[in-house]
Formats: C-alpha cells, structure tokens, sequence
C-alpha cells in the first residue's frame, strides 16, 4: 500500500511539474530507461521488447547494473513475460547474483539519444502518437470510449476466458468486461463498494501488475466519489505502451481535474449525480462538495485532506461542457469538436415547425389560408434576478461554449453593444411602462450583469438557441434586437408571431434598426407575415388601443395562445440565482445554458401528456362554444348577421390598419368630464323648465360643486407628486414654497365643504370621525367624499325633492326586477305544470330556471377568463337585437366575441394535431441523423430510451391521430 503525502500547494488551480528522476534514451536496437533505484546510485535498465509473430507474449526485462573492483560491470536481469491472457502473467526469472549473469558492456552506444524527453524527462509510447486535434476532442472521446466495449474488443470475459463478455460494473473500479457468473462472483464481498483506502494501479488490467510504476505527482491524490474524498496511493502505467496520465483516468471513468500532472479527479457517476441534483435541487456545487467532506469526516477533525473544491469546479464545468457536446453528436462528426456550428447544441421543440425536419413536403407553396399552420411563436421577457456582480472578467473566466448553444456568442455580442448601448431610447407613448423609461436608469452599481433576457418558444416554453444574452442597463431595445435577429438568422417561415410585454413600443422602430445589424442579422420582413401581440396577463396594463390592437383573446389564426409561457420557466430557474451571482462570466453562462438544455429536454419528454392534456381540453371547450354560438347566432336577424359577419371578416384581415372599424369595440360616444358637465347642466335647466328647483346655494349648482370636487382632487395628486419628488433632504426654500401650495389648497377645500355639507349632510360625520382618527393631515391627504365613494342612498340626499327622486329612481329599478323575475317564475311554473299533466317533453327549449345569478348585464366590464366565458341564456332568445338605435351595440360586440370564441377553439384543436404530427416527425429525423453518425456507438440503452419514448407518445395521441403507416420515431437522448 502506497503511502499518500499532503502536498504545500494543495487545491491551487496551477500545479507544479514534479522533479523526475526518469531520463530516456534510445540505442539500436532497444529502448532502454534510466533510473535511479531505491535512492542508491545504482543504475538500472529497463527493455521492452513487443509481440512479434515468433513470439507471442510481452517481454519486460530489467538490467541491475554493479560497478566491480577491476572497472568492469556486473549485470542481473529480471525478466517478466506477459501472455495474452490476463491471468497468466508470469515472472520468469528472478535476479541471478553477479556471477550468473555478469557481462561487459559497451556505453558508447549510449552518447548520442535520437530523442528528446517531454516536459517530466519521460518519453512514453503515446506522446511519439500523432495528438488529437484539441484537448477537447480527447476528453470527449475518452468519455465516449466507456459507453462501448473500452479497450476490450475481444469478445471472451477477462476473468474466466471462456463465456461470452457482456457485463461491466459501474461502481467498481475494474473497467473490464466479465461474465455473469464472473460478475457475481466479483461482487460478492462488495456489495457496497465503501473502500476506505485503495492502491490503484493504473493502466493495466486488475490482475496484471506494472513494472514501470510511477507514483501521482507529490505521491499525492485524492478522488471524489458520491460517498466522499479519498486519498489514494495511484501508480501510474509508464510502460513503453502507455497512455497519457489523463487518458489512463478516463480510461477507468475517473474525470481529472487538469491535464497535466492531476492530483484529482472525480468518478464519471459522482459528475452526472451532482448534474442532476442541481438540475432538481438546485444544490450549489459548494454545497455539494462539503457535503461529501462532511461525509468522509463528519467531526471537523481531520485536517490532512486537502482542500480540492477549485479543483472540483473546474471538474464539474469541463464536465457539463463535454456532456452538452457528447448528446448532440460531436463526438461522431469528422469535423471535430471546433466544427459546432452556432446554436447547434440545443434541444428543439420538436413541436414547432423546423424546417427540413418536422414539415410537409411542399409546405413552402402552401395556400395562404394555411400559413397559420407553419407559423412559429416567439416570445421575449426578461429576469432581472438573474444578475451578476462584477467578479473575475472574461479573460480570466472565459466561456467554453463560444455561441453553440443558448447564449449569444459573448465577443461578437459585447462588440456590437459597445458601439449603440449609449443611445438613448425614447419613452413610452402608451402606459407609463418601467421597462422602457427606465431602461437607461436601471441600478448597475457592482453589477457586470444586471439581469438576462431570452427569446423563447411562446406555445411550448422551449428556450430557443442563440436567444440568451446578459443586460447592462435595463431593458434596452437594442438588446432585444440583438437576441431577437439572432435567434431568426435563417429562418425560412413565412409566417411569424412575436410576443413582447411593451410590443407596442419596441416593434415601431424595429426594422429602421434592423440596418445598423450585420448582414447575418438581417430579416426579409417584407416577404413575410408578421405579427406582434402583448402577453395577456400584461395585456390590461396598457392603454385600450393596444388591448384592441396587440390582443390574443380575438386575433384569427393563433388558437388559445396565452403568450405567458416564458414567465413560467423563471419559477424553476429563480432558485440558483443566489449562486450564480457570484460566479465568474464564464461559469455564469454555462451554468445558465446547461439548466436551460435540462428544462428544454424536460418539456420534450413532457410534450406527450402536456399536448394530450391541452387536446382533451381543447376539444370539449370546442365542442361548448360552437354550441353557444350556434345558438346565440340563431336569435340574430339576418340583416345583422350578415353585415356584422363582412365587418368582424373586415378586420380580421387587416388587424393593424386604423381606419378600418374593430367590432369589439362599442361605438358609443365616450364619456368625458366635459360631456358629463354639459349632462348636469341640461338636467338642471329641464328641472328649472319644469319648476323644480333643488338649489341650496345662491351661486353653486349641483354639478358645479362635483365639478369643482374634482378639480380639487386633482390638484391634491399634483400637490402629492411634488412633496414626493423633494425627497428627505429639501431645502428651506423648497419647504416653504411647499407649505404655501398646502395652506391655499386647505382654504379651497374649506370653502368647497361648506357648499358639500348643503347638498350632502350626512358628510359632516365622516368628516368628524376622519378629524377624530387620524388628526391633522396635510392637504393632499385629506378625503374629499366625492359622491362616487358613496354608496347611493337616501341619507346622502338633501332636500325633499332630490331625496324623492333618488328613492323613487331606486325603487323603481328594483320593482322591475323584482316583478319581471316575479312573472317569469309563475309563468315556468305553470308550463311545467302543464307539462306534466298533458305528458309534454322538451317543451323548455331555450327556457330554464331562472336564479338571481342569470341577470346580469349582456356585457359584463369585470368578467374574467374571455377565452372560456359564455353568454347567459336569458340574452338567447329571439328579438334580442331588435332595440333601439343603438340598443344592439352590446348584442353586436356579443356576437362578435362569441364568434371569436369558438373560431379559436376550433383553430387550437386544429393546431394541437399538427403539433402532434410535427413532434413524431421530429423523433423520426432525430432517428436518422443519429443512424447517420454512427448509432451504434451510443450503445443500446439510448435507443433503447428513445424508442419507449417514441412508443409512449403514440399510445398517448393514438385516439386523437391516425398512425397507420407512421415510420418509427426516435427521441433526443
């Protein structure tokens, strides 16, 4: 058992080159090495000679050379011959004393080496091989080798040498493959595989001992496993024939922590374990590493295990980068790893349309009619939790993924920000919208990222490739833009559908900035259908125009999108953001892009109960309202319908041009405080004409003291803005200027309640149980009891005429209801009891019960959930568009609404099919391009998997698609 030191510089990134006490020359025709034995100056040589065709064994022979009194040098031998079974090694011959085996030998031959020595005074088999193309390739290939046969291609088990090999234990360190009955027998002492202490030596098989050993570098090694770190004694191989001492590591699945002269490495299993963790957990690699500390020492106590998390960090980052790499095919492809083209390393939503992958022949000459089919939603948000502290730099943490995934490419990205970030963006023109005033306000003190904005796949919450960047400032166009043409660069739809929280603002200037891009940017926007729309839960954040305009709820050709799918990813995102603050750029992004690959790969395997769940659904809210509508379109008189019908079809096809009328809009005239004034008034001159006078006050009328109410009110919200505006550190001057607006303000409030109390006394209460409560306030806080806060009852009325006519006014609203209730109830129940004796069915029809929650208004203002309300069935019958002029605006608007209902349940059942489609003939392309790079190197479990999986979502979607004569269909592993 090798003893295990602690080395000075232990976790250090930068390890030293260890002093060698190797040296390596050549003398025709053998090679022949020197070194120094059990510190005695006493040299020793060491010859390999290979199998030939005469001889088939492995020679190592070992030269013991002793100086003699006469000059001359003695020599012994020791010569140890390997056969090609593992378990017949054998020592041939033991060191025979000087007598035996003395000689006279010619150092000359040795002057002159034809080779030079490597960084360590060692020349070894591997490094005379031609290197791969980059450090990458290698690392990647090696990882690729385990999931294989390894190093052995022959077929017959290691241990026995008879039974077919076809078993390899993961846990155990032996790479090789065995038997069953070999492999039972293995393991059946370790069923656990908890070693305390081991001496490994490395590449050779278990039973074959080296004769070249060389010890890690310090004697010093420590390998992380999932139940903790262990110091070991490592040898590894230096035979003529031996690999690298990365190579020679990941040969046995260990994953080492620098390429050369590693002093760590982590087992393949304890890598992929924390990946998923973190994927579920969100555990931080700190955390996970001093768990498996507190598990190899749980007291605190033992201080001799080095301290190795750098170590492990830089394990894990190189691990999820080749892993990212391994899954998408760059290991088979000729072109290597630096070969990966930009955003090629993402996992696609199989259900959306992917050219050349997923779509119909002949989809490109489609009828127009049926562009919506191929059509791709995008949407753009932004987490400002994801930000960043200004820790480490580019140069010193660099990204290993160089825009072939998520992310944009950092350096073409930065470049291009740095000649337009200072621009300054203009405001908004609709609600006053954070994200676009404060775009250049954003707080970025000790922040080299103050969030991160992506591009997303707006139906089934996919992060698209090259639509991940990072935020400077706030949310600034210029960004957007930037990951927006990124993520399109070759796109070949014709049809596309952008959603955007402030779409109203951003989409203006959109193409005028499209210039300032390079021409790998670029968009034919003229050759193509676009669309912008606002998500809708943000929807009533913005001015009525752009809830008319930008609306999802009655636009044609989009189904039952909700455009809210990115904000549902930050949920399993937001918890790493603490972690990742403290990250360097580098580790940032990749971090980032490999929990977006797993999210991704997640919603891909999801996608066979996430659409089987949205087609049960869609189809019975299909089947509902087109009955409703049916229904409600059969009440309608044909005149009505025909020109409602021309008028909705009107703006359906051309949405965004202003002058065409929209339907769903009333076409009543607004009302303003202006036109509500000039309504007071005329109802005060017919009083007057009639001989009714309710004036209380000489010079205000009624209406002048609401209008004057709100005036003041007003001038409260001015005077409130300003006090906020001076902040804690006003000036004197600034103070006294405030409490003049105050005191002149008080007066007028003053005046203006004393007319108040004439008109309304039952104010005079409030008004003295607000004073008794709260004191004295500042008059921009004190409550004026405009009538709109009061309830409208009889003691808020003064004077006996007034007070008549709002009891009269309410009393007779509600004996109407209360009679036309009254009258339908007896005449329901005498039908039914008619019914009954003269045995009629179905004799209700349209009719049903009625119940207090049936009468409601045809347009309710505070109604909630547009896409699945339905229109009560007392607004159902015959006549109901027959009023007034005027009178049919809210039936028409109904109508309208009703049509679009249906129309889009229809468009999603639709749409929901042709995803099923796309997604199986996705798997079906994902199953020949992996044929195409050699799937047989993969190994069995993965198709395995990815045929299950193919299987499953036919079984799910089976009622719902025809599948008679679909090819069989593969999943991304």
């Amino acid at each position: 058992m090798l003893p295990a030191r602690n080395s000075s510089n232990a976790g250090s990134v930068t390890e030293r080159v260890a002093p060698t006490s190797h040296q390596t020359i050549q003398c025709a025709p053998l090679n022949i090495t020197f070194r120094q034995v059990d510190n005695r100056k006493r040299p020793k040589f060491n010859h390999y000679a290979p199998p030939t065709s005469q001889l088939q064994e492995t020679v190592h022979t070992a030269f013991r050379f002793s100086g003699c009194r006469d000059g001359n040098m003695q020599v012994s031998a020791a010569h140890l011959i390997c056969h090609p079974s593992p378990s017949s090694t054998q020592q041939s011959s033991q060191f025979a004393g000087p007598e035996d085996r003395s000689t006279e030998f010619d150092f000359a031959m040795l002057d002159e080496p034809s080779m030079d020595a490597g960084e360590d005074g060692t020349i070894t088999q591997s490094q005379k091989h031609k290197r791969p193309a980059g450090e990458c390739d290698t690392y990647l290939s090696e990882i690729i080798r385990l999931d294989g046969r390894g190093e052995n291609a022959r077929d017959l088990c290691a241990g026995c040498c008879a039974n077919p090999a076809e078993f390899r234990c993961q846990d155990c360190h032996d790479m090789q493959l065995y038997c069953g009955t070999c492999l039972l027998a293995n393991h059946a002492r370790s069923p656990t595989h908890r070693i305390q202490q081991w001496n490994v030596q490395l590449g050779h098989p278990i039973s074959q001992p080296c004769v070249l050993p060389r010890p890690a570098f310090d004697n010093d090694f420590v390998l992380i496993d999932t139940h903790g770190l262990h110091k070991l004694g490592l040898d590894f191989c230096s035979c003529e024939t031996s690999e690298t001492h990365v190579k020679q590591l990941l040969h046995h699945g260990w994953f080492p922590s620098m390429p050369t002269d590693p002093r760590t490495a982590a087992m393949f299993r304890l890598l992929h374990y924390y990946q998923i963790l973190s994927f579920e957990s969100k555990a931080s690699a700190y955390e996970f590493y001093h768990s498996l500390v507190r598990l190899t020492d749980n007291t605190g106590m033992m201080k001799r295990m080095p301290d190795r998390y750098d170590g492990f960090m830089q394990m894990v980052r190189k691990w999820r980068h080749l892993t990212m790499l391994k899954c998408f095919g760059r290991g088979h492809d000729p072109s290597g790893v630096n070969g990966t083209s930009q955003g090629e390393c993402v996992v696609l939503c199989p259900a959306c349309p992917q050219p050349g992958k997923n779509l119909p022949e002949g989809w490109q000459t489609a009828s127009k009619a049926k562009w919506w089919l191929y059509a791709v939603f995008l949407a753009i948000n932004t987490n400002f939790r994801l930000k960043r502290r200004n820790i480490s730099s580019d140069h010193a943490d660099p990204s290993l993924l160089r825009g072939w995934s998520y992310f944009v490419k950092e350096k073409e990205y930065k470049a291009f920000l740095a000649e337009h970030l200072t621009e300054t963006q203009e405001k908004s023109t609709c609600s006053s919208h954070n994200a676009v005033n404060m775009a250049d306000t954003k707080q970025s003190q000790g922040l080299a990222a103050t969030g991160v904005s992506t591009v997303d796949c707006a139906r089934h919450n996919f992060k698209l490739p090259n639509g991940v960047g990072d935020l400077q400032k706030g949310e600034k166009y210029i960004n957007m833009d930037y990951l927006f043409f990124s993520t399109l660069r070759g796109m070949q739809l014709k049809m596309l559908n952008v959603l955007y929280d402030i779409a109203c603002q951003w989409h203006k200037k959109l193409w005028a900035c499209m210039k300032s891009f390079p021409q790998s940017h670029h968009l034919d926007h003229l050759t193509k259908y676009i669309r912008f729309f606002i998500p809708k839960f943000h929807l009533p954040a913005h001015v009525s125009k752009c809830q008319t305009i930008f609306s999802f709820n009655f636009t044609h050709f989009v189904g039952r999108t909700d455009g809210e799918a990115p904000e549902r990813v930050w949920l399993n995102i937001n918890p790493v953001a603490s972690s990742m603050k403290v990250m360097g750029p580098g580790c940032h992004r990749g971090t980032l892009d490999d929990h977006f690959r797993d999210w991704n790969w997640q919603k891909t395997v999801g996608l066979g109960a996430s659409l089987l769940y949205k087609m049960k659904d869609a189809l019975a809210e299909k089947a509902a309202h087109a009955l409703a509508f049916k229904e409600f379109d059969a009440v309608i008189t044909p005149e009505h319908r025909s020109a409602w019908l021309e008028e909705m079809q009107a703006w359906e096809d051309n949405p965004n041009n202003t002058s065409i009328s929209n339907p769903l809009e009333a076409k009543a005239m607004a009302i303003t405080q202006a036109r509500v004034r000039l309504k007071l008034a005329e109802l005060e001159a017919e009083d007057l004409q009639r001989g009714i006078d309710s004036l209380l006050h000489p010079q205000i009328l009624p209406s002048v003291l609401i209008a004057s109410g709100i005036d003041l009110e007003q001038e409260q919200h001015r005077l409130a803005n300003i006090a906020e505006s001076m902040g804690q550190h006003a000036t004197n001057m600034q103070k006294g200027s405030l409490t003049q607006m105050r005191n002149s303000l008080r007066r007028r409030i003053n005046m203006w309640r004393c007319t108040q109390v004439l008109y309304l006394p039952a104010i005079q209460g409030l008004i003295d149980q607000a004073a008794a409560r709260e004191g004295h306030e500042n008059a921009e806080c004190i409550h004026l009891w405009l009538p709109s806060e009061l309830k409208t009852k009889p003691e808020w009325v003064r004077g006996q005429g007034a007070n008549t006519r709002a009891q009269n006014a309410l009393a007779h609203i509600h004996r109407r209801h209360t009679a036309c209730m009254k009258r339908y109830w007896s005449a329901w129940m005498a039908l039914k009891s008619l019914a009954t004796i003269m045995k009629k069915t179905g004799w209700q029809g349209r009719l049903q019960e009625l119940a207090d929650t049936h009468v409601k208004p045809l347009v309710d203002p505070y109604a909630t959930g547009e896409g699945r309300r339905h229109v009560l069935w007392i607004w159902m019958m015959n006549g109901i568009d027959h009023g007034n002029e005027g009178d049919d605006d809210g039936v028409r608007i109904e109508w309208c609404k009703t049509r679009a209902r249906a129309l889009q349940w229809s468009e999603e059942v639709e749409l929901l099919t042709e995803e099923m489609r796309r997604v199986l003939e996705c798997f079906s392309w994902q199953q020949a391009r992996w044929e195409e790079q050699g799937k047989a190197c993969l190994g069995e479990c993965a198709a395995d998997i990815e045929g299950l999986l193919a299987d499953h979502f036919q079984v799910l979607w089976a009622p719902f698609l025809s599948l008679e004569g679909s090819p069989h269909c593969c999943c991304y592993s």
